[in-house]
């Protein structure tokens, strides 16, 4: 099973290992332009997994779709869904055309991944400005590639930032952050250290700014503690 892009790093990944009687399933929710680069080389392996609620951020509506290759293992995974679930009903079904349409069409001559790429990036910038002047916190590092879709060279535009506290005796970054009401998400809930949180940069723009507002105040504490 590979997570490509990575939750919650970003990383772009490929199956480390490889056998004839086995095949890789790619979970693609996160491989859309407002999330990542879009390789020049088509993602095209064996069984790949998409969700609306990725796309975009209707994950009420239970709606993915599989996109398989080998005609055996589709009809497999056709009849254990058919059994498991009695079928995806009318109701979401008729919300995902709806959502697809929108995506489609677009707004006043902007896409869904045109907003969603301008928004994610500019959150991505302000929020590399605010850690940059920290010695108490990192973030990943994603370095501009040429997309496919958008026919340019563009910088990160993260779901989630992965924070990591430098600290050596700060080994639970989330109590860090819990005590400056920062909201995250363990480490460890993704196989990880403590060391580090999962922000969501995908929340309202309110939230957003509530996260940089605290995050301020909480390397300025950082700063007057060097000082003094």
């Amino acid at each position: 099973m590979v997570t490509s892009p990575n939750n919650p790093d970003g990383q772009l990944k490929c199956a480390r290992f490889q056998h004839p009687n086995a095949k890789a399933i790619y979970d693609r929710v996160y491989y859309w332009p407002h999330y990542t680069t879009i390789s020049t080389t088509p993602a095209d392996d064996d069984i790949m997994l998409f969700s609306l609620s990725k796309l975009t951020g209707h994950g009420g509506s239970r709606f993915g779709w599989a996109v398989v290759k080998d005609k055996t293992v589709f009809e497999k995974m056709d009849k254990y869904l058919s059994i498991n679930t009695m079928g995806v009903s009318h109701e979401s079904q008729l919300r995902a055309l709806k959502l697809m349409k929108v995506v489609i069409e677009g707004k006043e001559g902007e896409t869904l991944f045109d907003f969603g790429y301008k928004t994610l990036s500019y959150r991505w910038e302000k929020l590399s400005e605010v850690i940059s002047v920290s010695k108490r916190f990192s973030l990943q590092e994603i370095e501009p590639e040429y997309c496919n879709f958008f026919h340019k060279i563009r910088g990160p535009s993260l779901a989630y930032a992965w924070l990591k506290c430098l600290r050596e005796e700060e080994k639970d970054c989330y109590a860090v952050l819990t005590a400056a009401n920062i909201i995250g998400r363990r480490g460890s809930n993704y196989g990880a250290e403590d060391r580090y949180v999962r922000l969501s940069l995908i929340r309202t723009q309110d939230d957003f700014d509530q996260l940089l507002h605290r995050l301020k105040i909480l390397i300025s504490e950082e700063n007057t503690a060097k000082s003094i």
